[in-house]
């Protein structure tokens, strides 16, 4: 099949190279991680998040996958999404000494480890539009360690645990792809957005009822979750009997 001219392809061209500027921002926050200016590292994240959750959308305005078929625009959201919700967070909380010693060694291993298997399972994203098994939101696990200055067992342990969850047959939403209460979701992440912003913008203060407060969302998509999934369970259940 002969390939579009560029200038049908050049909008898929500008998605993915938007897209790949999530690894320039996790060399950036990982500059701003050897400088100690934690700051900085979590507002790179941020902009990272940013970016991920807009390419998707623009991809599928722009018809990436017919444009432009021989790259894999999937196989690139996964790298610079391995690097800045996995590795790069992990280098800021060992930085930050919020994992020491050998638990915090361990469960940094295992976390890693548990994301890398997860991010290249064909069933990581399901076709109803899930992630399976925790979805490694590494970046918000260790800014609210952070932010709540978490001593290195606690981190530790909790690291362990959601590093099994990662590999768990459970199903978390995909925000800007779920199909139920996508819109009030969205605009709950909204606000939950800017006030993690308005968190880190205060640093080094630490702004710790705004950032308890924050805690609700992260609550109300896990609690949904779970609901969504159990919904699922009792529905599946009753067309089989």
């Amino acid at each position: 099949m002969k390939p579009l001219p560029f200038s049908q392809r050049a909008p898929a061209w500008a998605v993915h190279g938007y897209t790949a500027l999530g690894v320039v921002i996790a060399f950036a926050s990982l500059r701003a991680i050897a400088a100690g200016d934690f700051r900085a590292a979590f507002l790179w994240l941020s902009l990272a998040v940013a970016v991920d959750a807009s390419d998707g959308a623009l991809a599928r305005a722009v018809d990436v996958k017919r444009r432009l078929p021989e790259l894999d625009g999937a196989r690139l959201d996964d790298i610079v999404d391995y690097l800045t919700f996995v590795f790069v967070p992990f280098a800021l909380m060992h930085t930050a000494e919020l994992l020491t010693g050998p638990l915090g060694l361990l469960a940094t291993a295992a976390a890693l480890w548990t994301s890398a298997l997860r991010f290249c399972h064909s069933a990581a994203k399901t076709e109803d539009h899930f992630f399976t098994g925790f979805p490694s939101y590494w970046n918000v696990i260790a800014l609210y360690l952070y932010l709540f200055s978490a001593p290195p067992g606690l981190s530790g342990a909790l690291i362990l645990v959601l590093s099994g969850l990662v590999l768990a047959p459970l199903r978390f939403l995909y925000p800007s792809r779920m199909k139920q209460l996508r819109a009030t979701t969205n605009v709950l992440g909204l606000l939950w957005g800017i006030a993690v912003l308005t968190v880190l913008w205060r640093l080094p203060e630490r702004s710790t009822f705004l950032a308890a407060l924050s805690l609700l969302y992260p609550a109300y998509y896990a609690g949904l979750s779970f609901y969504l999934q159990w919904k699922g369970a009792e529905a599946s259940r009753a067309t089989t009997r």
